[in-house]
């Protein structure tokens, strides 16, 4: 399970001009599924990320975490994560998990973080979204479970 987690000052999905999602402070959360993956990889990654210490504190300094500062979050599954680009010019997307597996993971994730206390929504599976996300730093962390 991979996961790139980009701390925003705004974030939304939109599919087919409609927004579906909608935050201002918190992250944005693409979320690969690999073949590997399960319910326990899944709960133990949403811990992580609520508990992450990336948001500034009152002296400016990396230190609370989106559940701590009252963020929310935007879950956008991303098979691209598991692009292998180490033949030829086309990524081979073969090392992503199949989209049933997926989505059930995708939104177990979803729940989890809404169990851990961060208001949490989604992209829509398997759809062709368009993702705005205004980073604030920038800071943007990648973590593998």
């Amino acid at each position: 399970m991979r996961a790139v987690l980009q701390r925003v000052q705004y974030g939304s999905v939109s599919v087919e001009g409609r927004k579906i999602a909608e935050i201002s402070s918190g992250l944005v959360i693409l979320l690969g599924i690999g073949p590997q993956d399960n319910r326990e990889k899944a709960a133990l990654l949403a811990r992580k990320v609520a508990l992450l210490r990336i948001f500034s504190d009152e002296a400016g300094k990396i230190n609370l975490s989106v559940r701590d500062v009252g963020g929310s979050s935007i879950v956008v599954s991303q098979f691209t994560l598991y692009a292998d680009t180490r033949k030829g010019k086309r990524p081979s997307f073969t090392g992503a998990a199949p989209p049933d597996m997926a989505s059930g993971l995708v939104d177990f994730f979803i729940t989890c973080m809404q169990n851990e206390g961060v208001p949490t929504q989604s992209g829509e599976f398997g759809a062709h979204m368009l993702v705005e996300i205004k980073n604030d730093g920038p800071v943007t962390i990648w973590l593998e479970a």
